[in-house]
């Protein structure tokens, strides 16, 4: 069931790896206000390049040509482009895959996150 003919809507899983398994990139043509968007960070987990806009949270971090690319919102004809160039270039989307797995283990874990919430509670009871 989809809204459109070319689109699938898979319903809820529990199983984010296995979903990532079948595709090779991350692509979220963000136009801004969700932050960090997890879906990015779970592609990224998974290995995957990721392919999305100068926003708030998905610019911030993304590295650009790095962990994958950031293009501006709005721009359908880069968004196109990139996604050619990745599947002309598998390697480059596996180097920024690799690049992107290594930053999410590098501090962006749930123990990364959970580390800093408790920080921030430290500092802010020290300072009262």
């Amino acid at each position: 069931m989809g809204v459109q003919a070319f689109i699938t809507w898979h319903g809820r899983t529990d199983d984010v790896a296995a979903v990532w398994a079948e595709h090779h990139i991350a692509c979220l043509p963000s136009r801004g206000g969700e932050g960090l968007p997890r879906t990015l960070l779970e592609a990224a987990a998974c290995g995957r390049p990721l392919l999305t806009t100068n926003v708030p949270g998905c610019g911030d971090f993304v590295r650009d040509g790095v962990d994958g690319l950031v293009l501006e919102p709005g721009d359908a004809q880069a968004f196109a482009q990139a996604l050619a160039r990745f599947a002309s270039e598998p390697e480059l989307a596996g180097r920024m895959g690799a690049s992107a797995r290594a930053r999410v283990a590098n501090g962006y874990t749930i123990d990364d996150v959970r580390q800093a919430v408790a920080e921030l509670y430290r500092d802010l009871a020290t300072t009262m």
